[in-house]
């Protein structure tokens, strides 16, 4: 079967001085084209770690690891960088916006990256935002828009490039509930409109709108479960979940 992402055996050491940190200890995960994958965890659980090298931002010191078929770890800066603009939409928990820059204009920020034109970006650009209930706010500074709008142009610019992978942060982690639930609803009709979500977290609540729970703790996986919508699945079940 092929995956858009795989890790097989993915192991990451980091050196500080005469002492080695284990932040990743042999974790294999296979993800299909279409799902919605919740990635959990405490703090120091190696969530984190694993993020980065899902999105190509870290390379793993062993292990495999394939976007679509491709083996990425070995490539080099420029290629990763390619990947991440072409293939992963990245969401954070402090959205990244750059302050002085209008909604519209983060959002075209991938789109000049791979040189789309200036009349084509401003058109893309206006749909992501008009896609995510922004119309009228396309022209608005960062400061100018609460965290849940502040949110949806990060949204926006994730998706702008329609890239297959959605990789989400804490995506939750700035908002209050209403504001989360929204969001999540967003990522939800992403997902049913083909793209892969991958959404970090050590909140349950917000693991549990995901199709399939992996737990990570101490860098290994210790429980993945698929949700069953019909059932009364507890994530307070999980072991070693904060």
């Amino acid at each position: 079967m092929d995956y858009v992402i795989s890790l097989e055996d993915i192991h990451k050491v980091y050196s500080m001085g005469e002492v080695e940190v284990h932040a990743l200890r042999g974790v294999s995960i296979n993800i299909k084209s279409g799902e919605f994958i919740s990635i959990v965890g405490p703090s120091g659980s190696g969530k984190s770690t694993l993020m980065n090298i899902i999105g190509c931002l870290d390379k793993p010191t062993s292990g495999k690891y394939f976007i679509e078929a491709q083996n990425v770890v070995n490539l080099e800066k420029n290629q990763l960088a390619e990947i991440r603009n072409e293939k992963i939409g990245f969401v954070f928990q402090s959205f990244n916006l750059l302050p002085r820059t209008s909604a519209i204009e983060n959002v075209e920020l991938p789109l000049i990256y791979n040189d789309t034109p200036s009349s084509k970006r401003l058109e893309l650009a206006k749909e992501a935002l008009r896609v995510l209930g922004l119309e009228g706010r396309e022209h608005h500074l960062p400061s100018q828009l609460s965290g849940g709008q502040q949110q949806r142009v990060a949204i926006a610019r994730a998706i702008v490039n329609e890239p297959s992978i959605i990789l989400a942060d804490e995506p939750t982690g700035n908002l209050d509930t209403k504001m989360s639930v929204e969001i999540l609803e967003i990522f939800k009709s992403l997902n049913e409109q083909g793209k892969t979500i991958v959404v970090i977290t050590h909140e349950k609540d917000i693991a549990e709108y995901a199709d399939r729970i992996i737990i990570l703790s101490d860098g290994k996986i210790i429980s993945e479960d698929k949700i069953d919508r019909k059932s009364d699945y507890d994530l307070n079940q999980a072991p070693h979940l904060n």
